[in-house]
């Protein structure tokens, strides 16, 4: 069976011009098909404060209402999406930028109101792995913003972490799978602290017993449900780890892996 490395990038990286150069250039040396979902970083904060638009954050998550769909839609599936399709491309990287809605390739609806409405934030139904796989054969590395669509011709914005899983698991159709979410730290961290404190192998039941010490918490949490997620629906590998050291987590190892 086909390999298939999916690289999960945060933010906080693409914020940064230097974190971001040394991570497409280690992007680039992972051998094989790959594919690459980012997320959107400050931009489209800061694009909507100079538009007039109000940001609502809760719990790290963006509250989304039509003006900010607009500003997310701009700004990851244009700007942020097409800045690194060319920068790759400049590495000899033949990629292709896309949303979920491109080619109908993830599939979603608007999450139910609960304690909190978030507005036009989408929940995944469905992935067309056979579509995004066609564009893999033809030697293209797909590169996501986290917009994604609904029946009815409408956009979401959508968590990044939760749509790598989500690709990574549909995905295991075609291929032996590897999910990988790059961030600015060198793994998950006992001692949140201490950047030296990586977990170099994670279970169901250390992770529990993190957070109910606290010492995996806030937007961790989220990431890591994704991860197990991922690893429990037949991605062979899941590893957490610094955007600088993502080529040697995929060939030897490196950060965090999860197992089950």
């Amino acid at each position: 069976m086909n390999k298939l490395t999916l690289i999960k990038i945060g933010g906080n990286v693409i914020d940064n011009p230097d974190a971001l150069s040394r991570f497409l250039t280690a992007f680039a040396s992972v051998p094989g098909s790959k594919l690459l979902v980012h997320g959107g970083g400050k931009i489209a904060t800061q694009v909507a404060e100079k538009l007039g638009i109000e940001t609502t954050m809760i719990d790290g998550r963006r509250i989304t209402d039509q003006p900010m769909l607009d500003v997310v839609t701009m700004v990851y599936g244009g700007l942020v999406n097409k800045q690194l399709v060319a920068r790759l491309q400049a590495l000899d990287i033949n990629a292709i930028g896309m949303t979920g809605a491109d080619a109908g390739t993830v599939l979603a609806h608007k999450r139910p109101v609960n304690e909190i409405d978030y507005g036009l934030v989408g929940d995944i139904d469905e992935v067309d792995s056979g579509q995004i796989q066609f564009f893999l054969r033809q030697g293209l590395t797909p590169v996501f913003a986290p917009i994604t669509y609904g029946k009815a011709g409408e956009l979401f914005n959508t968590n990044a972490d939760t749509m790598a899983s989500a690709i990574a698991v549909d995905m295991v159709r075609h291929n032996e799978v590897t999910l990988v979410y790059c961030f600015e730290k060198r793994g998950v961290l006992a001692d949140p602290a201490d950047d030296d404190s990586v977990i170099a192998t994670l279970t169901p039941d250390r992770y529990a017993e993190h957070k109910a010490a606290g010492t995996i918490n806030k937007g961790m949490i989220p990431k890591l449900d994704n991860a197990f997620n991922a690893i429990r629906n037949g991605v062979m590998r899941v590893i957490i780890c610094h955007a600088d050291d993502v080529a040697a987590a995929v060939l030897h190892g490196a950060g965090t892996t999860l197992t089950l």
